[in-house]
C-alpha cells in the first residue's frame, strides 16, 4: 500500500477555485482502479493550507494516475494557485 500526502499553501483569493479543481480531480480519481482512498482537508488554524492524502493499492496504480487524461489536465491548474506544494509518498511497512 501506498500512501501519498500533498500539502499546499493556496494564494490569497484562489481558495474556491483551488477547492473547485480539487474536487473535480477527486471525484475523477476515486474511479479509478487501485485507489482506495482519495480526500481533501482543510488545515483548522490556516484555511489556505489544503492537503491531499491518497492512499493506493500499490505503486502501479498510483503511476497509472499520473497518466489519466483527469490528471494531466487538472494538477497543472494548481500550480497557478498555490504558493508551494510538498508531496511526499510513503510504502506501509507494517
Amino acid at each position: 500500500m501506498i500512501q501519498v500526502i500533498a500539502k499546499s499553501k493556496i494564494k490569497e483569493g484562489c481558495l474556491e477555485e483551488y477547492k473547485k479543481v480539487a474536487f473535480e480531480l477527486i471525484d475523477e480519481t476515486r474511479k479509478e482502479e487501485g485507489v482506495i482512498s482519495y480526500q481533501l482537508y482543510q488545515d483548522i488554524q490556516n484555511e489556505l493550507i489544503m492537503t491531499i492524502i491518497e492512499v493506493w493499492k500499490d505503486e502501479k496504480a498510483l503511476l497509472e494516475h499520473s497518466n489519466t487524461p483527469h490528471y494531466k489536465k487538472l494538477v497543472p491548474k494548481f500550480n497557478q494557485l498555490r504558493e508551494f506544494v510538498e508531496v511526499n509518498a510513503y510504502r506501509c511497512v507494517k
